[in-house]
């Protein structure tokens, strides 16, 4: 049974201790190491989270199944009625029991009262996390190429699920 905890500051090394769990593996065959290390110190760095719960407005959730916290997301509202899901990691021994979808139908649960039309996201072109996504019934809208900087681009989908 999974449970879900509202992250805070204080939850953050918490957070960082599942991404470098889930990070480096999701992404070594995605992305070279150089640039998996550039992103998790611009991304994942105690500050850069910090900046994100305490400026940016999002939201973290933790994820647990019995007392293990298993997985965590990140959210918020981009524009009025869109939302934005930011980050969704579920470690690999979690993965197809149903953890990814039971996140997203708690963040739709929870932003749906407040008058979400639609909740997006990116996911990069070649990541097979794309065919998870449209399984639960979100749709490619756009690509985008983003300078993350470091000479590095993030090639994207952008996916969005109608919240109706």
């Amino acid at each position: 049974m999974y449970t879900v905890h509202k992250a805070s500051v204080s939850d953050i090394p918490l957070i960082r201790q599942l991404t470098f769990a889930i990070w480096p593996q999701t992404y070594r065959n995605l992305l070279s190491q150089d640039q998996i290390d550039y992103m998790l110190e611009m991304i994942y760095s105690a500050a850069s989270l910090q900046r994100q719960m305490e400026v940016e407005g999002c939201t973290f959730i933790i994820i647990h199944d019995a007392d293990e916290p298993v997985a965590f997301a990140a959210y918020s509202q981009i524009n009025p009625g869109i939302w934005k899901l930011h980050k969704i990691y579920v470690l690999a021994s979690q993965q197809g029991k149903g953890t990814g979808k039971f996140i997203i139908q708690h963040i739709v649960d929870e932003i749906k009262p407040l008058h979400a039309a639609a909740l997006q996201l990116q996911v990069k072109r070649d990541n097979p996390a794309q065919h998870f996504y449209s399984k639960l019934g979100f749709s490619i809208i756009d690509t985008a190429d983003f300078d993350i900087g470091n000479g590095y681009f993030m090639r994207d989908y952008i996916m969005e699920l109608a919240i109706g």
